[in-house]
């Protein structure tokens, strides 16, 4: 009768370790993927921005002011030392620019930003943001080139200035991706609605100056 239990408890544990051996050997249901707005919203906003900056649109140097933002704002999280600083600087600059078109001409935005950028700047190697290379410095030389092709474009005639406004945001767009893969300096949603905001307003850029 032992004998006969003893089996019949062993036939029951190895059914046991059996229906444990299937469970942990079945996959288990993975997380339901993340919807494409959720996975690239900076995308998508970046794209609407875009849009909603593009509509009426008569001559691209009318965008300088932007291409000076896009390097101010890296500079800026740079000098901060803070990544997640890029929004509210990106905001900022958002608010300079439409508080400026207020006035008629009368207040040039580029020159505004720019002169912000140069403040924090300043600001940045006072509290000592000098390093890393990849912060600060390279960011003053980004300043620098993007600055100079957005206030050169106010200073020449519209179409030249135009293409030159096309061709510094995208290659501002190249910082992007170079940020991006790097996750340095801005943090990752910020380079990629830039990315997209650079690439579309260089589009309508040029495809405005062509139809003109």
């Amino acid at each position: 009768m032992r004998t006969r239990s003893a089996r019949r408890g062993q036939i029951e544990l190895n059914r046991e370790r059996s229906i444990v051996t299937d469970i942990e050997s079945t996959p288990q249901a993975t997380s339901k993927p993340q919807s494409l707005v959720r996975r690239r919203w900076p995308t998508l906003a970046g794209l609407g921005f875009a849009a909603l900056i593009a509509f009426g649109l008569v001559s691209g140097v009318e965008l300088a002011p932007v291409l000076a933002a896009s390097a101010a704002v890296y500079l800026g999280a740079a000098a901060l030392q803070r990544p997640a600083a890029a929004w509210p600087l990106f905001l900022a600059t958002g608010v300079v620019i439409t508080v400026a078109r207020l006035f008629d001409g009368r207040v040039e935005p580029t020159w505004v930003i720019l002169a912000g950028a140069v403040a924090l700047l300043l600001y940045g190697l006072l509290r000592g943001a000098g390093r890393p290379g990849y912060g600060l410095p390279l960011q003053t030389a980004a300043l620098l080139g993007f600055g100079v092709a957005a206030g050169a474009a106010l200073l020449i005639n519209p179409e030249p200035g135009a293409y030159l406004v096309a061709a510094g945001l995208l290659g501002h767009a190249a910082w992007d991706v170079h940020h991006h893969r790097t996750n340095r300096v801005v943090v990752r949603s910020l380079a990629e609605f830039c990315l997209a905001l650079d690439t579309a307003l260089a589009v309508a850029i040029v495809v405005v100056t062509v139809l003109q």
